[in-house]
């Protein structure tokens, strides 16, 4: 155990330290999802692609990159061309929000993705991390699913089980893991209000993230895949 604290100071300070990288007074314009950028960015998405046979500026990432975290918009490519510079909320501008990109095979269109859940989750992870080092396995506490778990923070050192700010929402969602040690968000609370209205179009095995892109500026970053309940109509994990 004194092992496990020796190794968890050191990776917070690492995580102190990073928060350098953000200034350290972000203007309110940062921090709110403005439809007009929104709208800015997308004609010169639209633009971009017309020009270029089709192709999109993006940040190639790995094939197995998260869906949702997949396409993000890459702003070298479009300003100053087809914008004068990124928006001032985006996170290449010192703002809060990742530019990504949803249906990119049929309508590629512009979403945001809050970057805080990001540093959340990698503060977690980091003490996530060092409690495997120490002890050789994740701080599991309940099963929720097949390969998904809460986390135990009180072994963890965290007085509280950790949580983020929902972008759809504003409520505080849980975090949850599966067994190899990697950190999710849990959207059920924003997705049980999202099926309001939808449940007879959702059949047992669909994804229901697509319900919170549809209505909202945002992406369901950092989630695993969810689907409904055949009994209950209410979101389950999407197993495979």
């Amino acid at each position: 155990m004194k092992n496990f604290f020796k190794i968890l100071c050191v990776l917070t300070i690492s995580v102190a330290l990073s928060g350098c990288l953000y200034p350290e007074k972000q203007k309110m314009q940062n921090q709110l999802p403005y439809k007009e950028q929104m709208q800015s960015v997308q004609s010169a998405v639209d633009q971009f692609q017309k020009d270029e046979g089709g192709i999109l500026p993006i940040v190639t990432k790995d094939a197995e990159t998260p869906i949702y975290q997949k396409y993000v918009i890459k702003f070298s490519k479009i300003s100053p061309r087809y914008m004068a510079e990124s928006p001032e909320n985006a996170y290449e501008s010192g703002g809060i929000f990742q530019y990504v990109l949803v249906d990119v095979e049929n309508d590629p269109t512009v979403k945001l993705l809050d970057v805080r859940m990001a540093q959340k989750i990698q503060e977690v992870s980091l003490r996530l991390t060092a409690y495997q080092q120490s002890n050789g396995y994740p701080p599991f506490k309940e099963r929720l699913s097949d390969n998904v778990f809460t986390l135990d923070h009180e072994k963890m050192g965290l007085k509280e089980a950790p949580t983020v700010t929902s972008p759809f929402s504003q409520r505080d969602l849980y975090l949850v893991v599966d067994g190899q040690g990697n950190i999710f968000v849990d959207y059920t609370p924003d997705l049980l209000e999202a099926l309001k209205g939808h449940e007879a179009e959702i059949k047992p095995g669909d994804d229901i993230r697509e319900l919170l892109v549809q209505n909202s500026e945002f992406v369901p970053a950092y989630s695993l895949p969810y689907t409904i309940d055949a009994k209950t109509n209410n979101p389950v994990f999407l197993t495979k």
